[in-house]
């Protein structure tokens, strides 16, 4: 199994991926610029001996997106993550693997591919849930590793409950089962040993039931006490990773405390801004309110005076001598006397006739 990630880790990591990085676009330049020189030439102005620039960008392999260079990496993320406790030289190999990765990827976007467009982006976008889930899922895969495949738990228990010293000794013996020859099938049974004696009973790491016991072969009761430790260590193991990676998280903040405070301050200034500009609308709404209502006043105390000035002309008028009805001169527009006047004028003369006053 060692070998087997051993191979995956330096053959197609280390020398397949990378490889077919720099193999893979020279083989498509070249045939791309085998066809060009097929095809008929087009007249193009251009300094003899001397090629256009974008010529020569045209001859490179498109740019194909970053999702095989992401791929890449969540393959190599999921190999170091998950099988780390089997296997812990795989670290080791993604590291090689990533500085040489480093600059072969450089190299392929300056000289091989034609120059992406730039566009902005927040994040990775789902990249990252797939690393989150990926890192989540190794952990469980790597507590039920190490509880399951290594005698890590099967000590402790034996330790702390079947011991009677606390300490090791007889831990062998206590991981070995018997087994009665006799219950061979026909033609399975061992070869004399060279001891020269028959051999009755053998032993075998397991927690099995003895031959002599009421269930012969079963599983005893240290194997169900064993396996729920395991099981409790992968659970305790889960929670605890997950308990310090969010501890981790909480204590090494995503953006930087100047950066953060540097933040703080411009949104205070923004909304200093805007008060400001709040309060001088609202000052420029009470000047314009303000001299509407003394324009209005003025308006009405003009209008006021105008309507009381014919009133005071009409008052200080003299009244014109009455005329004859024979008269030829022209007669003129009668004018309303107001009833102070006429009161006046009745005080003033009594014995006058009222179709004067009329008349007037």
């Amino acid at each position: 199994m060692k070998k087997l990630r051993l191979i995956i880790m330096l053959g197609k990591q280390l020398i397949q991926n990378n490889i077919f990085e720099i193999g893979i676009p020279k083989l498509k330049k070249l045939c791309r610029t085998l066809k060009d020189k097929e095809r008929a030439p087009k007249e193009i102005v251009e300094q003899p001996g001397r090629r256009q620039q974008w010529h020569l960008d045209y001859d490179l392999e498109p740019f194909d997106g970053l999702t095989p260079e992401y791929m890449e990496m969540i393959i190599q993320f999921g190999f170091v993550s998950l099988f780390v406790a089997s296997f812990p030289l795989a670290p080791l190999f993604a590291l090689l693997n990533n500085v040489i990765e480093i600059r072969l990827d450089a190299k392929k976007f300056v000289t091989e591919l034609r120059r992406p467009d730039a566009i902005r982006a927040k994040d990775i976008g789902i990249w990252y849930n797939i690393l989150s889930g990926l890192g989540k899922f190794s952990v469980i895969i790597n507590a039920f590793v190490i509880s399951f495949t290594s005698d890590f738990i099967p000590r402790l228990v034996y330790q702390y409950m079947y011991s009677e010293t606390g300490t090791m000794h007889g831990f062998i013996n206590h991981t070995l089962s018997y087994f009665n020859v006799s219950n061979f099938k026909p033609g399975t049974v061992p070869s004399i040993s060279s001891l020269g004696k028959d051999v009755t009973f053998c032993r075998y790491k397991d927690y099995r039931e003895p031959p002599w016991s009421t269930e012969p072969y079963q599983l005893s009761k240290q194997y169900w006490s064993v396996l729920a430790a395991r099981l409790g260590f992968v659970i305790l193991f889960q929670n605890l990773v997950i308990t310090m990676s969010m501890l981790v998280a909480w204590v090494i903040p995503d953006v930087p405390k100047n950066i953060s405070e540097q933040l703080k301050k411009e949104k205070t200034l923004l909304v200093d801004v805007f008060l400001n500009e709040e309060k001088e609308k609202l000052q420029l709404i009470q000047s314009l309110f303000s001299r509407d209502l003394i324009q209005e006043q003025q308006k009405e105390q003009q209008v006021s005076d105008q309507t009381s000035l014919p009133l005071q002309q009409t008052q200080t008028e003299p009244v014109p001598p009455a005329t004859s009805p024979a008269s030829t001169a022209p007669r003129t527009r009668p004018r309303a006397a107001s009833f102070s006047q006429f009161t006046r004028q009745m005080s003033m003369s009594p014995q006058s006739n009222i179709t004067q006053h009329t008349a007037v």
